[in-house]
């Protein structure tokens, strides 16, 4: 897709396709607003792009997979404006909208499968302004992420936003390409951010960004739920983690507690190492961190820890070895002295080793 030799990620926030809803009426439009901190000035063009494909398995798959098609939906019309500061309980209007375009027109109808970009528009706008994206859609089902940490907003019947995550999100806020290194941070919830309070842009992924500077170009590709899995599919997201120069990879919390297989852990991860490899992509691959486990859980998860160490990091360009940074001590590796997700000092450690592995890198 040439939309990735023009834009890169203008945003750490997690974002993409997590889940999908179907509204009450499909015929009636409904609008949201999303609002993302840029992580870099803008000055140029500017698109965003959407997947119309779920990335990850949602909580036990019963109603959403990775790989999901949610079917055909509509775009209305797509707005997008900037604001100085937003909080997660109010949707401030932007001084000025812009009215957004799919090939020249306001509107466009999203077929299965797609992934797909609005048209270039300028925008000039400093490092931490939000944009504010604003889009009425109507659809039978329609992909959303329903564990963003973002400011998401819906128009209800009386008028008002209020908070809501059942709309769809952008998988990337492109900025016309300036940064020399792009960098995908692939995982699960812990990768996306949840641990670190709502809009705080705690996670690592920001505080990389931020420590990296405009040179880099940090793609937070991180979904709650997500499985090494899922990813392993060669799906879309991991043909979206393909468009970066490197991908931090960092999976197997969800797949220890859904399947106990540690061979097939195991494999996933392989599979994704090689397949990024395959596509010239350098591989950073981390451990899986500690997460409270359970005695059952302990053995399986020091089997594919021991994997990635003394076998998988032999295929990948570079390992973190997140244990000793995150866990309560060395008697107790499996338990996780920030928390299970871990809060805002155990993403800063994080951040602060990624960040010396990635400089040697880079």
């Amino acid at each position: 897709m040439k939309y990735f030799d023009c834009f890169t990620s203008a945003t750490a926030a997690g974002s993409g396709s997590q889940n999908w809803f179907s509204p009450e009426d499909p015929k009636k439009p409904l609008t949201a607003r999303q609002y993302f901190k840029l992580s870099r000035p803008v000055r140029g063009e500017m698109s965003i792009l959407y997947s119309n494909t779920i990335d990850s398995t949602f909580s036990d798959g019963a109603h959403s997979r990775a790989g999901f098609v949610p079917g055909a939906w509509r775009i209305h019309s797509l707005r997008a404006g900037l604001v100085e500061a937003v909080s997660m309980d109010k949707a401030p209007e932007p001084a000025t909208f812009y009215t957004l375009r799919f090939m020249g027109k306001t509107d466009r109808e999203v077929n299965p499968g797609e992934l797909f970009c609005c048209d270039p528009f300028p925008l000039e706008a400093p490092k931490g302004a939000y944009l504010c994206l604003e889009m009425t859609f109507s659809g039978a089902r329609i992909p959303c992420h329903t564990e963003s940490l973002l400011p998401a907003f819906r128009l209800g019947e009386d008028g008002k936003f209020g908070h809501c995550t059942d709309a769809p999100f952008p998988s990337m806020l492109g900025a016309k390409r300036g940064a020399e290194t792009r960098i995908g941070m692939l995982g699960d919830s812990i990768t996306q951010g949840i641990g670190t309070q709502p809009n705080s842009y705690a996670n690592f992924a920001a505080l990389v960004q931020e420590a990296l500077g405009p040179d880099a170009a940090v793609w937070n590709l991180g979904l709650g739920f997500g499985r090494a899995s899922d990813a392993a599919q060669e799906g879309m997201w991991l043909y979206k983690a393909k468009q970066n120069d490197i991908v931090c990879v960092c999976y197997g919390v969800n797949d220890l507690f859904k399947t106990r297989d540690a061979a097939g852990i195991k494999n996933s991860l392989a599979c994704i190492v090689r397949r990024l490899k395959a596509d010239g992509v350098r591989v950073l691959i981390q451990t899986v961190p500690p997460f409270d486990y359970a005695p059952e859980y302990r053995e399986m998860w020091m089997d594919v820890n021991r994997f990635i160490k003394n076998v998988l990091s032999r295929e990948a360009d570079a390992l973190l070895d997140v244990v000793p940074i995150l866990c309560k001590s060395p008697d107790q590796p499996y338990a996780s002295a920030y928390g299970p997700h871990p809060n805002a000092q155990g993403n800063a450690l994080w951040a602060k080793a990624l960040v010396e592995t990635l400089r040697k890198m880079i």
